[in-house]
């Protein structure tokens, strides 16, 4: 590693662990930004202040401002992990603090004008928030539902309509506007509108009562009436017709974000399991416990390989991002939503005991109610969908088995990359980068490369490359299916089939992304290097796509399970850095508990 890469990973663990000292020991029953303080907001609907005023004092809003601006967003794949200290302990704080600014912000950073660019960073900065007012989507949840027109006249734009459940509407100081100005159907029907907290705007938008919500309780969703409101020419964003096209194109880094922020919260739910297993293991030793936990941490170290290049090709590959970012979301909160409800019988088998399993349901209860809110469902799924199925017969024919295998810097993690560019994303076309990190990872198994020999042991290995050549043949199969269909998207047919064809190819992309990343680690991290976590993490994707294999070599479950309770006892996260969240923040407990389980509080790493 080159001493600027060495310096780049340290200087984002510094951020990551001021985060963590700013919001203090998640265990802590006194900590009023705690776990437990948390539920309790949640369970009465409050919006967790203390925890918004700590994040202000640390200047979190910065980490949503790109770093031309005065902020922090250089990197896509850094925002996502900065952000998941705030989501491992609340989705709702994590979405109601700033990602959704992020997202309402996105289409100013990438056609704004100066001077809009320029007011929002310094808004955003001092912990401004900034609401999303976005169009109509048929596969939306309420968040995306209702839709605004903007009529143009001599001074600028009259906009009327109403938005249900805006997120931070009440208290937003700038509300990016998708509204209808046009009548023609199509892409250039919408445009984006500014609307800004400096007198500009006449007849500001009615504000409606709060409306409360199954899920994200502590957001302050509310709606917004607009009637004749006078909107300046100035604040028109990009051009008169680009909103769909803007909506589009930023949709790509909220897809991916969202998917690798998730983990955070995933990893709180498995550290709490891991706890239970191992509190409850002398009462009741064996058990499926150990496979269910391994494979749950195998299942997110693989979603973290997908959504780690998927962030990071939106640098290198832009005009292929959106393939990857639809792809990401379609799967990973799925997987992660499986892996949830395994969790549950683990925590459930431990008991309401004193040890903090009570907790620690609370909390898995509680994000299981937030994933839908925050469209992490079905919504979310056909929204994806509906990207990917037009593009698939395109790759079959220009892609699968002619882009040539990504350069390792995709897969490098910790490598630096040029600062990310939302102008130079595209909507369409584009190359598939993880089928081709699937077939160049085989031809590096065939050939005996992969990760440094000496890590696992034979018998995985070979397991590993019969898995992956499953999904080699799964991808042959997937080609020839989709190579009927004409280039223009003729012969679709009914979108129940294809809808089922499209379930395939992401798992054969999640695979791509996995063994990319394997087979390009220099072992410096042993565990990582062992193929045993990726045997298990691919064996339950071949699974899903109806594939009988031989059950995981022996070990392989036991090697996975052990390094899952040593990072749970050192405190390190569930994801492929690893690493130890410096400060109070770093208990290994989880939520609910008060102690390492066996009455003595976790230890720092």
């Amino acid at each position: 590693m080159s001493e600027a890469t060495t310096e780049a990973e340290a200087g984002v663990r510094r951020r990551i662990a001021e985060v963590e000292r700013a919001l203090g020991d998640p265990d802590d029953a006194a900590n009023p930004v705690g776990f437990a303080a948390l539920l309790s907001a949640d369970e009465r609907f409050e919006w967790p202040a203390e925890a918004e005023r700590r994040l202000d004092a640390v200047g979190f809003g910065a980490e949503f401002v790109p770093a031309a601006l005065g902020g922090r967003l250089a990197r896509a794949d850094v925002l996502a992990r900065t952000l998941r200290p705030v989501f491992r302990r609340d989705v709702a704080l994590g979405f109601g603090y700033g990602i959704t600014s992020l997202f309402a912000a996105s289409a100013v950073w990438a056609a704004g004008s100066r001077g809009q660019r320029t007011r929002l960073a310094e808004l955003m900065r001092g912990g401004g928030r900034t609401a999303i007012v976005h169009h109509g989507l048929a596969h939306g949840n309420t968040m995306w539902r209702g839709e605004l027109a903007a009529r143009p006249d001599d001074h600028g734009f009259t906009l009327d309509g109403r938005k249900d459940d805006v997120v931070n509407a009440e208290r937003a100081r700038a509300f990016v506007v998708y509204a209808r100005t046009g009548e023609e159907r199509g892409a250039a029907s919408h445009s984006v509108l500014l609307l800004e907290d400096n007198g500009t705007v006449r007849h500001r938008p009615r504000l409606l009562p709060r409306r409360l919500s199954t899920g994200m309780r502590g957001c302050r969703f509310a709606g917004l009436e607009f009637t004749d409101c006078r909107v300046p020419a100035d604040a028109l964003v990009g051009e008169r017709g680009q909103g769909l096209e803007l909506a589009l194109r930023t949709f790509q880094l909220n897809r991916s974000l969202i998917s690798s922020v998730l983990l955070g919260s995933a990893d709180t739910v498995l550290r709490a399991a891991v706890r239970a297993a191992e509190t409850d293991r002398e009462r009741r030793p064996g058990g499926r416990r150990p496979a269910v936990l391994a494979s749950a941490f195998a299942d997110l170290l693989l979603c973290d390989a997908m959504a780690t290049a998927v962030l990071r090709s939106l640098h290198l590959f832009p005009d292929s991002g959106h393939l990857g970012a639809a792809a990401v979301k379609y799967l990973v909160p799925d997987l992660v939503r499986e892996d949830l409800e395994e969790l549950g019988t683990v925590l459930g088998a431990a008991g309401y005991r004193r040890d903090g399993a009570q907790g620690a349901q609370g909390f898995l209860q509680k994000l299981l109610r937030d994933l839908p809110a925050a469209g992490l469902g079905h919504t979310g799924t056909a929204a994806c969908q509906a990207v990917l199925v037009p593009q698939l017969p395109f790759l079959a024919r220009r892609s699968w088995g002619v882009t040539q295998d990504p350069p390792d810097l995709l897969f490098a993690a910790q490598e630096p990359l040029s600062p990310f560019v939302w102008e130079s994303l595209a909507v369409a076309g584009g190359q598939d980068h993880l089928v081709a990190a699937l077939l160049g990872a085989v031809r590096r198994l065939r050939d005996g490369g992969g990760a440094p020999a000496g890590h696992g042991d034979d018998a995985t290995r070979a397991a590993l490359r019969t898995i992956a050549g499953t999904f080699v043949t799964e991808l042959a199969e997937l080609r020839e299916r989709f190579r009927v269909v004409e280039p223009d998207g003729r012969g679709l047919g009914t979108s129940a089939r294809w809808a089922a064809l499209t379930d395939r190819y992401v798992l054969v992309a999640a695979a791509g992304a996995a063994l990319g990343h394997w087979v390009r680690l220099d072992g410096t991290d042993p565990f990582l290097a062992d193929p045993a976590w990726l045997v298990l993490a691919l064996g339950r994707l071949a699974g899903r796509l109806g594939k009988r294999l031989p059950d995981p070599p022996p070990g392989c479950v036991q090697r996975v399970y052990g390094e899952a309770v040593a990072r749970f006892r050192t405190g390190r996260a569930y994801d492929l850095h690893g690493a130890a969240p410096a400060g109070p923040g770093a208990t290994a407990a989880g939520p609910g508990a008060t102690a390492d389980g066996h009455g003595r509080r976790g230890r720092t790493a």
